[in-house]
């Protein structure tokens, strides 16, 4: 298994005290025009924890984790990061929307994987990696680099410092993905179904920086259906269902003894 050192993620702010929760999300609604794809799901995440979100395709589980990094508004409810609200502000009782500058300056607290990588093309993974933390935390160009460095080191990548995207597998863009995330210093990883578009024998790579990643105590919100994954690395899954948790425990509680009758019906088809 691929591990990330201690130094590294101390200085990445991803171990210290158990203590915290780093996501409240209290009562959350979204609409698409008519269709309510959110229905009022309240959910709390500690530091440190790992919470794989499971369910069918088009339950909302993607459109929840989206919104948490404000990359899809709520029209009602609140999500709060590290005890800041997402995206909004109070008025009267009344979310508004915050401005684009502070809406950016709390995105720097979450760190954001998706399926399809999203990797700069004409950036070499190093450059990939250092792009955000020079750009937007103004880090010396040389610190940026040897934290780059050993992060791309840390996920299996030391020879493809200078590989452009085109030239990786994706697996490896994955990875260089991942580092990415990670070189922003983030309290929180969200991850949207960060295998769904890899081969099959590339997905275990990635899912093994992912479980390095949990054994060191990076609080981490999954959207997979990697059951594999949640047994091991979770310490809570939460079952999702027409915009509803309708379930959620340790995996040894939902994949041994699921209480709801369509948790049992989802899991009897893909577990």
């Amino acid at each position: 298994m691929t591990q990330i050192s201690p130094h590294i993620l101390d200085a990445l702010g991803t171990v210290g005290p158990a203590s915290g929760t780093v996501v409240q999300a209290t009562d959350v609604h979204k609409w698409f025009g008519r269709l309510h794809v959110l229905k009022g799901v309240s959910l709390e995440v500690a530091r440190r924890e790992v919470v794989v979100i499971i369910g069918p395709s088009g339950s909302g589980k993607t459109t929840f984790i989206r919104c948490i990094n404000h990359l899809e508004k709520i029209q009602q409810g609140r999500i709060f990061v590290n005890g800041h609200l997402i995206g909004y502000r109070e008025a009267n009782g009344k979310l508004v929307e915050d401005r684009e500058k502070n809406i950016a300056r709390q995105r720097q607290e979450i760190g954001m994987v998706f399926q399809r990588f999203n990797l700069f093309p004409h950036l070499t993974a190093l450059g990939n990696v250092v792009e955000a933390p020079l750009r937007v935390r103004h880090m010396p160009e040389h610190e940026a680099r040897d934290m780059g460095r050993d992060l791309l080191t840390r996920v299996g990548l030391a020879g493809k410092l200078d590989a452009y995207p085109a030239q990786l597998s994706g697996g490896q863009q994955q990875r260089v993905a991942i580092a990415r995330a990670l070189a922003m210093n983030p309290a929180l990883l969200l991850f949207d179904e960060p295998t769904s578009a890899l081969d099959p024998e590339m997905i275990g790579e990635v899912l093994d920086v992912m479980k390095a990643l949990a054994a060191d105590g990076m609080t981490m919100i999954v959207v997979s259906h990697e059951m594999g994954f949640a047994r091991e690395a979770a310490d809570r899954v939460v079952m999702v269902d027409d915009g509803q948790i309708i379930e959620q425990g340790s995996p040894d509680e939902v994949f041994g003894s699921p209480r709801h009758e369509r948790t049992k019906a989802f899991l009897s088809k893909i577990v």
